[in-house]
């Protein structure tokens, strides 16, 4: 009787633990898809792609994203939403692509160029000390040659390309045009580095993780 018991409180036990473990689980999924899609509903970025990870293809990859990022600055300067950005660049795409071109055959290169202006999988990236985790943004994308060497990415809007990462910190300027499009979790979620928003960052990071690989497999 004794043993019967113990086994049936030990069965509850288990099955108290799993339920715990499913509702915590769902718990997580419901944050990291709340948080995780308002991020990256309210960010556009920008992708460049060398050709190769020569040192002449990387520093190639620097000048284009130059050239390009000047010009976007000029026809974006007064867009208040990532949509506006967006349409800009849409109806722009040939003239960006001019750019990108005739920057490369300046340099001497011959590099074909493909943009895109799409929906990508990115991995998570620190510009400064703001962090975005890993997961699925809208970015225009600028693939040179070949494609095959190492990228550098922006956020184009809210606008953070224009900030010198040398310093590693993003002004303050920079800092709220992000709460402007962000609830104050969303922002703490990329900017602060303290344990228990560090262990939800890491809770997304994961989530968004897996998501991708599922995406890509």
């Amino acid at each position: 009787m004794k043993n019967i018991l113990l086994n049936s409180k030990i069965k509850r036990f288990i099955l108290i633990i799993f339920l715990l473990f499913i509702y915590c689980m769902i718990c997580a999924f419901s944050y990291v898809n709340a948080v995780s899609n308002n991020i990256q509903n309210s960010v556009f970025r920008l992708h460049v792609i060398a050709n190769s990870d020569s040192h002449e293809d990387q520093n190639l990859k620097y000048i284009v994203r130059d050239k390009v990022l000047e010009y976007i600055n000029t026809i974006s300067d007064s867009s208040s939403s990532k949509e506006d950005v967006i349409s800009l660049a849409n109806k722009n795409i040939n003239e960006i692509q001019k750019i990108a071109e005739n920057t490369i055959h300046e340099n001497g290169y011959n590099y074909s160029v493909n943009l895109s202006i799409g929906n990508f999988a990115f991995p998570t990236k620190s510009y400064g000390d703001i962090t975005f985790p890993a997961g699925f943004y809208d970015a225009l994308k600028i693939e040179i040659g070949k494609a095959e060497g190492q990228n550098w990415w922006c956020v184009m809007f809210p606008p953070l390309c224009f900030v010198d990462v040398t310093s590693g910190i993003v002004p303050e300027e920079s800092k709220e045009n992000i709460k402007e499009n962000l609830s104050i979790e969303e922002y703490k979620l990329l900017s602060d580095t303290s344990d228990d928003i560090s262990f939800k960052f890491k809770i997304v990071e994961m989530f968004q993780n897996i998501s991708i690989r599922l995406a890509q497999s």
